[in-house]
């Protein structure tokens, strides 16, 4: 079983790097575990009569359903690389929001979602691994012929047409084979998901140039993992080695492999499709006049006004605040307020930074690895010392925040700070981090439930002093951002046009780094580790036509401070007296707006 998951996961992962052109790609990328894991939390809670057709079926059919809403969005785009990974992610994350809720609220019932989550690779017999590769063989068999239409990718998108190749059809059939071959194993043993971003990366240090070779060496080294990693698991365990989830511990040996030999690895970095809109700063061509400024700022003052003002009482009829209430409701309803807006301001910033820095659309706070490091810090006070006190939770999470920072920069900093390999030295300690929160979470301990609570945002103890802090330093780092204006002007248009035009490229992607990692760590512990804030907002402002970096800069604030905003109002009032946790209720507010504006993006008006 585990020669089969690894061959899967690591060709899957292969065909996605190849036909997405981006070395963070992977089965994760369009959402196949999202999908799956969310379709066996729904049947656990609202039907489980349906268990009896079979529990690979279900998890089949939801990684296939939301592998279909990712290319169905994507397809008003051709499939370009920038759409479909962003429709990916989005998705993804949007499931994942929607399973937190499911095990928030259903605990008792989902406690064995967590180590299949986290993928077990125990088995009671032949049958499954016999079925696996029976599926595995007929999924593979039609790849042989997209072998050549696929290699000549790599010469770009604009020669393979005229050479002849279909390039939309091209992608759409090769991310459906590797949808599968992800579908089949995550269904067979659980989410296996590192595997699929390490085999193909790690076979780049062969330097091998064909695709049907990286294809075939990809499986092996997937294999190859995932097969030490077991044995290692049952060796360490003994006879509890069946309870130890397989798929968490893979990525507790592959990240620390990844980091080392991320210094010698050949990354291929994004390239763009002439027939979609570029990345850089001549991307898009409307232009947003003063007046227009002054009438978003104006409403959207007014808006949160109105937010502020809103709430229930208690017989659950809905109030707008009067001037007599005021000083009993506000102690108590502005901070929260004010620091879910700061702390979504901060991560809008971040984002956009991150995606102008390193030119990949799938740059957001998470990716540089600060968020995961603000996990494990959370997670050692949380399991070593049982407590959730806010200042200890706060200075472990600041703590973890900046190791993770200075790591990934000291190993990205062999090759002059890459944004390459800064995002996947990012990607894989974010792997780390949660490969070990998974291992927690599977361990039984109460406290997995406070980390999982945790880690899905709330906004609701936070007192005054904190949330002014958190928003006066998004108003000061976000005039610290104006000061590299031009750096984030200039650095999408490449390192040698950079140099060239007079800006010291290692030292100002080091900078914005750095700029980026401390907003994340100043937010984090106030709202958790959200980071579909720093995906969506600047997005959103890219997608509306702004032009100008400094009005970028401004406005992903903005609909960032909007979107924690609106979500911690709603997560105050919807299932009042309740408290519904203000990062996941972001996320399902986000994720409709922004795949909106990915499907209609560049269609004609």
């Amino acid at each position: 079983m585990c020669v089969l998951c690894g061959i899967g996961l690591g060709i899957s992962g292969a065909i996605l790097q190849q036909v997405l052109r981006n070395p963070l790609a992977a089965p994760d990328t369009l959402a196949v575990s999202a999908g799956a894991r969310l379709a066996l939390g729904l049947v656990t809670v609202f039907a489980p009569g349906l268990f009896g057709i079979g529990r690979d079926l279900i998890a089949i059919a939801g990684a296939l359903a939301s592998t279909v809403i990712v290319l169905t969005i994507a397809r008003a785009r051709q499939y370009s690389p920038i759409s479909t990974i962003l429709a990916g992610l989005v998705v993804s994350l949007y499931c994942g929001a929607l399973a937190t809720i499911l095990v928030l609220a259903k605990d008792r019932y989902l406690v064995g979602l967590f180590i299949w989550g986290s993928g077990s690779l125990s088995q009671q017999s032949w049958q499954p691994a016999l079925d696996l590769g029976l599926r595995l063989i007929l999924t593979l068999l039609p790849l042989a012929l997209l072998m050549r239409p696929l290699s000549v990718l790599d010469a770009g998108p604009e020669l393979a047409r005229i050479v002849g190749v279909r390039v939309e059809r091209v992608r759409l059939y090769a991310i459906g084979l590797a949808v599968l071959l992800a579908a089949f194993v995550t269904s067979a043993v659980g989410v296996i998901g590192f595997i699929g971003l390490a085999a193909p990366a790690l076979v780049s240090v062969g330097r091998i140039q064909r695709f049907p070779s990286r294809c075939i060496w990809s499986g092996i080294m997937g294999a190859l993992i995932l097969l030490v990693t077991d044995i290692c698991v049952q060796l360490a365990a003994g006879k509890t080695g069946a309870f130890f989830p397989t798929g968490a511990v893979t990525a507790v040996i592959g990240s620390p492999l990844l980091l080392l030999l991320l210094s010698r690895m050949r990354t291929r970095p994004h390239q763009q499709d002439l027939n979609e809109p570029a990345f850089g700063p001549q991307a898009l061509s409307q232009r947003w006049t003063l007046p227009v400024y002054l009438a978003l700022g104006g409403g959207l003052a007014g808006l949160t006004i109105v937010l502020l003002l809103i709430g229930r009482a208690p017989d659950g009829s809905w109030y707008l605040l009067g001037p007599n209430a005021f000083a009993d409701v506000l102690p108590w309803r502005l901070p929260r307020m004010l620091g879910a807006a700061g702390a979504g301001g901060l991560l809008a910033i971040a984002g956009y930074i991150l995606q102008r820095v390193t030119r990949n659309p799938m740059a957001s706070p998470e990716i540089m690895g600060v968020s995961a490091g603000a996990v494990l810090g959370a997670a050692a006070t949380l399991f070593l010392f049982g407590g959730s006190y806010m200042f200890s939770l706060t200075a472990s999470t600041v703590t973890g925040s900046f190791v993770a920072l200075l790591f990934v920069l000291a190993i990205s900093a062999r090759r002059s700070a890459a944004p390459e390999r800064i995002l996947l030295a990012g990607v894989a300690l974010s792997a780390l981090a949660d490969a070990l929160v998974g291992l927690l979470m599977a361990s039984g301990s109460p406290s997995a439930v406070l980390l999982l609570a945790w880690m899905s945002g709330s906004s609701a103890g936070i007192g005054l002093p904190a949330a002014a802090m958190t928003a006066a330093a998004a108003v000061i780092l976000l005039c610290v951002a104006f000061l590299g204006s031009r750096w984030l002007k200039i650095l999408p248009l490449g390192g040698s046009t950079a140099l060239s035009l007079g800006v010291p490229v290692v030292s100002s992607r080091l900078l914005l780094f750095v700029l980026a990692a401390v907003m994340t760590a100043i937010a984090t512990p106030i709202i958790g580790p959200i980071t579909f804030v720093g995906l969506m907002a600047p997005h959103a402002v890219r997608l509306s036509g702004i032009r100008s970096v400094p009005a970028g800069l401004a406005l992903s604030a903005l609909v960032g401070a909007l979107l924690m905003t609106l979500a911690d109002a709603l997560a105050r009032t919807i299932a009042f007296p309740m408290q519904l946790p203000t990062g996941i209720l972001a996320s399902l507010l986000a994720g409709p707006i922004l795949l909106y504006l990915i499907a209609h993006e560049g269609r004609p008006r």
